[in-house]
């Protein structure tokens, strides 16, 4: 007992770094890396409350809206009156995150600007967010907008990036119940030239997100190395494929981690710390512990992101 109760004592002190490190990190130069962070205190939202509060007035757009959609997810109650002035923001996508924060708090707000973002913007990307927010809030009568925003044309935009968008929405009506995009979504796993390669890690991405255990086989083989190694999938895509794994409980991709931790690239190294949260045991807070202290702001927050949701996990939380 005694040598459990020090197990629980050191993992409770690691938790304690991990969440210091990251409210730190918010306040770092870099825009990605308050974003990264704040996201990453999603487990212990309602404890860094104001650290989240500070992100909802942050001057890059991309952070207001991580902040948002944190406000949301963890059902900060009193915090989603703050993302009230985000409701005219400059910014689209922190527009919809807004009303994401609002409304998964039980706050009357207009949800209609969702549909002119996704049905009439311009951009691929805002309708790509109004979709994401209509699958989370779960409101199964905005299906029939998605089929229909899924099937419009956009001249204007550019092949990859409506790949990207169509997928998302995919994702959105997946998570509201109509499984008819699953083999438009596992299709996308095979690229049929580089350039579709940002679509191969998205797909996977979000067959992780709906839990698809029917893509499983597909995608152990997406992450496995080829006998002609130039048909092996980069580093990222694999990556992707241990994190999905991991979210539908197949914990066995850490040795990709292992493998790729290493790398020269950035993102890369990110991603590997991601998997060890993910999947990882308490074994893996070894190379968590190496990423916390990697040269990158970016590397860092990802590792002590997944040093806290790993610990979450050994601790039963």
């Amino acid at each position: 007992r005694t040598e459990a109760t020090r197990a629980s004592v050191e993992l409770s002190q690691v938790r304690e770094r991990a969440i210091e490190a990251l409210v730190a990190l918010a306040r770092h130069e870099r825009p990605e890396v308050r974003a990264n962070a704040i996201e990453g205190l999603t487990p212990v939202a309602a404890r860094v409350e104001s650290v989240v509060r500070t992100g909802l007035v942050d001057p890059n757009p991309g952070v207001r809206s991580v902040a948002a959609m944190v406000v949301g997810e963890a059902k900060l109650g009193r915090a989603a009156q703050a993302a009230r002035p985000m409701l005219s923001d400059e910014w689209p996508q922190a527009q919809a995150s807004a009303i994401y924060a609002l409304r998964r708090n039980g706050s009357e707000v207009d949800p209609s600007p969702l549909a002119g973002m996704l049905l009439g913007a311009e951009d691929a990307r805002v309708r790509a967010q109004a979709a994401f927010v209509l699958g989370e809030l779960g409101d199964e009568s905005a299906a029939p907008m998605l089929r229909e925003a899924i099937r419009q044309e956009m001249p204007r935009v550019g092949e990859v990036q409506k790949r990207l968008m169509r997928l998302q929405m995919a994702e959105a009506l997946i998570k509201l119940g109509d499984d008819t995009p699953l083999s438009m979504v596992r299709a996308s796993l095979y690229p049929a030239r580089p350039e579709e390669l940002e679509a191969t890690a998205l797909a996977v991405q979000v067959l992780g997100e709906v839990g698809d255990r029917g893509s499983i086989d597909q995608l152990i083989f997406l992450s496995a190395e080829q006998a002609d190694r130039s048909r092996t999938m980069p580093a990222e895509v694999r990556l992707a494929v241990a994190q999905s794994l991991a979210k539908m409980g197949l914990r066995e991709g850490t040795f990709l981690a292992d493998e790729l931790a290493d790398s020269e690239i950035e993102a890369v190294r990110s991603q590997a710390a991601s998997v060890y949260g993910l999947a990882g045991r308490r074994e893996h807070l070894v190379g968590l512990d190496r990423l916390t202290r990697d040269d990158s702001a970016v590397v860092r927050t990802a590792a002590w992101a997944g040093v806290l949701l790993l610990v979450d996990r050994e601790m039963g939380g």
